[in-house]
């Protein structure tokens, strides 16, 4: 299959990006279907926003009291 480099506007701040051919050749050997909603900056921003909010969160049984 041949790729070609694909303008697409960012879902979270609007601006357009691309999503060049060797990117789509990378999902798709990953097996992701659908074209990303983000720029690289928001899927930054997103990614970091959540691995931070995950590390604040207790880990199952982490409060549990033995006694």
């Amino acid at each position: 299959m041949s790729y070609k480099d694909l303008n697409l506007t960012c879902r979270d701040c609007g601006k357009s990006f691309v999503f060049t051919a060797g990117e789509q050749e990378f999902y798709s050997q990953k097996g992701f279907l659908n074209n990303p909603v983000r720029c690289p900056d928001c899927r930054r921003a997103r990614k970091e926003s959540r691995s931070s909010s995950q590390s604040t969160l207790p880990h199952p049984g982490q409060n549990e009291h033995h006694g």
